[in-house]
């Protein structure tokens, strides 16, 4: 990694960091970009560099995993069963925040319930690389065989079930996020997976 993509992520992170900070405290709505700025000691220019929206910092840790999980299901064993590297894949994926990160981010979300419905955790690009590869694993052609498809549909469906769960359950502090999400892939892992039908 560059330098600049080194610096460019550093200047991200801290303006998050402050963004989650100050919605939990003030709340979403009523924080400016403004008052993000100057809380993460950036000009509202540079700030604008490198955010399009105020929704789109509480959204993006979720999105910025499908990149991720896509590395990590081409890491995974090749013996694998497609159905269990997905789900490993999701959860190491899940877990790479430590868990105060997670709570600032969560007690941030809290403030923007409007945004949980948009909680989507890969893009389209991704989705697809991950059905590829799920194809791959069941020696299956998803041009012409549903299978992939609907495993990767499944698994990133229950996986953003979990993370709506944990998002919703704040005053819960035993439900972590990755109780919630390996429950919810718990329920699509299965034999039907397991071998080309």
């Amino acid at each position: 990694m560059s330098l600049r993509e080194r610096q460019r992520r550093q200047i991200r992170a801290e303006i998050q960091r402050a963004a989650f900070e100050l919605f939990a405290h003030k709340g979403f709505d009523e924080v400016t970009t403004e008052q993000i700025a100057a809380a993460a000691g950036i000009s509202p220019s540079t700030y604008f560099r490198h955010v399009r929206s105020k929704e789109d910092l509480l959204l993006d840790p979720v999105r910025e995993g499908g990149a991720g999980i896509t590395t990590l299901l081409e890491e995974r064993p090749a013996g694998e069963s497609a159905d269990i590297a997905l789900a490993q894949s999701i959860l190491t994926r899940s877990t790479t925040l430590a868990a105060a990160e997670l709570e600032q981010w969560r007690a941030a979300f809290r403030t923007a319930p409007h945004l949980l419905d948009r909680v989507a955790l890969i893009t389209p690009e991704h989705r697809t690389r991950l059905v590829e590869l799920v194809g791959e694993r069941m020696s299956l052609d998803p041009r012409s065989d549903s299978n992939p498809g609907l495993l990767v549909h499944l698994m990133l469906a229950a996986a953003e079930f979990g993370y709506l769960q944990w998002l919703r359950s704040a005053d819960h502090p035993g439900a972590s996020l990755l109780v919630c999400v390996e429950g919810a892939l718990n329920a699509v892992i299965g034999e039907r997976w397991h071998t080309a039908p």
